[in-house]
């Protein structure tokens, strides 16, 4: 796998490695935000590389969507971290991927497709907690508003980083406690995994 270097800034916080390992895919936001020492990332996380073939480009063999994170200049852990996967078994890649840059103080959340909608979870995973919640037709964002009770027409007036900054700053209060479930419980309880393709027109 080739590597980039990271981008200037970057390479002070947790999202160092990640960036150097070309992971940090489709950003909306890379780079700073408006609360000092704090950078964002929005976009998307790429868990496993297809196999390259010369110098083409292609895109991960799985990934996980709509990722919204922020970590702080010189600090090496991740403050938090939301994304979205079609099946809760790849909870596991997340986790081994992020591997040293998550922390036991850090606010972890993931929505996946295929857990009952009426359950949220709490999963530990190496050495982190993760907030588990199932998510349907809508986005990681607007989950992330209602889990935290932030308003969503205040939150249109601010720029990228702007709203990274209010959604960050609610999820590292975010105290509420689910169930706690291992890895093995989740695979067994997990429903089928959805065609992401079903019902688009052809």
């Amino acid at each position: 796998m080739t590597t980039t270097l990271a981008e200037p800034g970057l390479a002070s916080t947790a999202f160092a490695r990640l960036e150097a390992e070309g992971r940090l895919l489709n950003a909306v936001l890379k780079g700073p935000t408006h609360r000092p020492g704090r950078f964002g990332f929005r976009g998307e996380l790429a868990l496993r590389f297809a196999a390259r073939l010369a110098d083409e480009a292609r895109p991960p063999e799985l990934s996980c969507d709509q990722v919204i994170a922020v970590a702080r200049a010189g600090e090496p852990k991740l403050a938090f971290f939301a994304g979205y996967l079609l099946s809760f078994e790849h909870l596991l890649d997340v986790a081994e991927t992020l591997g040293d840059t998550l922390g036991a103080g850090g606010k972890y959340f993931v929505f996946c497709n295929n857990i009952d909608l009426s359950r949220r979870y709490q999963v530990a995973l190496k050495g982190a907690l993760f907030y588990v919640l199932p998510i349907d037709e809508a986005t990681v964002y607007n989950e992330l508003l209602e889990l935290l009770y932030l308003d969503k027409g205040e939150l249109k007036k601010l720029d990228t980083a702007g709203k990274i900054d209010r959604v960050a700053d609610a999820a590292l209060k975010f105290d509420v406690t689910f169930d706690t479930l291992t890895y093995e419980e989740g695979l067994a309880l997990m429903g089928p995994v959805r065609n992401p393709n079903e019902n688009r027109p052809v």
